[in-house]
This record gives structure tokens, C-alpha cells and sequence, in this order.
């Protein structure tokens, strides 16, 4: 099966001066927002070269995060900004689905993501009925959703989104596409996460980040014992 509609990304992007609670244990506040604005970087960088987008939102009222986005060329939305989540999603979807434009979303703290990855769920996509996933890691959240149309399945985001999600599409008649990409499974929230993260093999603008405020396996195990 194909589609014609454009494909694109929307990142919603909580204000970053209060990123990360759950890193605080081993990231002072200003490491935390350097972090996530590097992995909202990270995110960025990805999207804007995968050719198979035809654009991208943040969705945000962080006046960095903003200014980072427009120098990736994205258009920034207010709409949804104050809603969490779901809402900041949500509100986008319905400004695509009005442009007759499919939606592909994922947060802005994936920052191991690859133009490849972005293709590999275009790809699948392509082939499926209108909705595609990549769940996290865990198979709890919901890492990245490709709709077609924007607004083809309700969407609800927490930490025990996946399997709800898949619910939701089937509850469309639409049978959903899963597609298992270790990179963009590993968001950042707890500290396990970041030793996750450090142990790939290769350099992102958010490993960058951590080496600046000190932090390293080491580091992070010897924290947790």
C-alpha cells in the first residue's frame, strides 16, 4: 500500500530549564538542560536530513529549544505547547491532518537516531495501512509513531503507551506496523539510561554534553552504588 501525503516530523519539546528530574541525582540542573538541548539537537540534526520528510514542528515555548529548532529549518508551534505530551502531539496532528499531510512523531531525547532509522520506519511504513510504531526499549513507551493521515489513531503518551497504542490502531481497522530500531528505543530519563547511552560506540552531541559536566560509566556507577 502507498501514500502520497508528505510526511512530517513533529517533536514536541517540554521548557528545558526543568528537563530531566529524574537525572538530578547525577545532573545538576544546568547539565540537565545542556543535555537536552543537545539531544533535541541530536534529534534534530537526523531529521532534517532524511529525505523522505517534507518538514518538521517542534512543538515547544522554550525559547532555546525554539531558537535550535529554526536553525534546523523547523517551524515552531505553540499550539499544545502547555499540555504535555499528548496534548502538544495532538494539537499538531490536527494542523496536519487539515493539510492532508501524514505525521511522524518522536520526542526530542532519542539522541542516538539515524537518518537510516527515520527511513527504516518511512519504509515499513509505506507497506502498512496508516500506522506505525517503534516502542521503547522496555516495550513500555512509544519511541516513534508514523500516522497516515495525522489523526488516524487517538494517541496517548506515558510510560505504558506501546501496547495501548497498538489497541487504539486496531480499534481504527487499522492493523499497526511495529518496527524494533534500538536507537531510537533508547530515550534518556533515568540514569541506567545514560550508561546505556555511553555504551554505543559512537560520538553524539549528547555523549559531548555529558563528558563536559564529568559524567562517564564510571562515573555513573560509582554513583549508583
Amino acid at each position: 500500500m502507498s501514500d502520497a501525503r508528505p510526511i512530517i516530523a513533529v517533536v514536541p519539546v517540554k521548557e528545558t530549564h526543568t528537563a530531566k528530574q529524574r537525572l538530578a541525582e547525577v545532573l545538576s540542573a544546568a547539565a540537565r538542560q545542556e543535555l537536552a538541548l543537545t539531544m533535541l539537537e541530536d534529534v534534530l540534526g537526523a531529521l532534517a536530513e532524511a529525505r523522505s520528510l517534507s518538514g518538521i514542528i517542534v512543538v515547544t515555548i522554550d525559547a532555546a529549544a525554539a531558537q535550535l529548532a529554526r536553525d534546523y529549518g523547523a517551524t515552531i508551534a505553540a499550539a499544545g505547547a502547555r499540555d504535555g505530551h499528548t496534548g502538544a502531539v495532538n494539537a499538531a496532528a490536527k494542523t496536519l491532518t487539515a493539510r492532508n499531510a501524514a505525521m511522524l512523531t518522536v520526542p526530542g531525547d532519542i539522541p542516538l537516531i539515524r537518518v537510516s532509522d527515520i527511513e527504516a520506519v518511512v519504509d515499513a511504513h509505506r507497506r502498512s495501512a496508516g500506522f506505525t510504531i517503534v516502542p521503547a526499549r522496555d516495550e513500555r513507551g512509544s519511541n516513534a509513531i508514523l500516522c497516515s493521515p495525522a489523526d488516524a489513531v487517538p494517541l496517548r503518551f506515558g510510560e505504558d503507551s506501546y501496547f495501548p497504542h497498538l489497541a487504539a490502531a486496531r480499534s481504527c481497522g487499522i492493523e499497526p506496523v511495529s518496527v524494533a530500531l534500538p536507537r531510537i528505543a533508547l530515550d534518556i530519563d533515568q540514569p541506567e539510561d545514560l550508561m546505556a547511552l555511553l555504551s554505543w560506540p559512537y560520538e553524539t552531541r549528547a555523549h559531548a554534553a555529558l563528558r563536559r559536566h564529568g559524567i562517564s560509566s564510571r562515573s555513573l556507577a560509582t554513583a549508583g552504588s
